[in-house]
């Protein structure tokens, strides 16, 4: 389907609207697709995918993770730790929706069956 300018204007004018504290939400969707676009311009290469598929948070990050989690089961969370909690859940619901992306196809690419993909996801 092509795209026309004025759709690409529409998006635009949306993204204009969106309050400040929905734009990292924005960004981190639109990062993802940019990478499912990336990965599907090459479809054949396994690598790419198995980067996908075994790539996790930093040590830092996941640290960082670890104590937002923390606090927020002990009732000690403050507000802007409360966000960085949301925003942290928010990019690894989205590297997770990748990772199962890259695992269907890298499943495709070397034709596995779907019941032996889902002990992957």
């Amino acid at each position: 389907m092509a795209i026309s300018t004025g759709d690409r204007q529409r998006v635009m004018q949306l993204v204009e609207q969106l309050p400040d504290e929905s734009l990292s939400e924005v960004i981190d969707l639109l990062n993802n697709l940019l990478r499912q676009s990336q990965t599907l311009i090459s479809p054949n290469s396994e690598e790419l995918l198995l980067q996908v598929i075994d790539r996790r948070l930093l040590p830092d990050d996941q640290a960082r993770l670890d104590y937002l989690r923390e606090q927020n089961e002990n009732g000690d969370i403050t507000e802007v730790e409360h966000q960085e909690l949301l925003d942290f859940v928010s990019r690894v619901e989205n590297e997770d929706a990748e990772r199962a992306a890259a695992i269907l196809q890298l499943a495709q690419i070397r034709k596995v069956e779907e019941d032996s993909q889902a002990k992957y996801l």
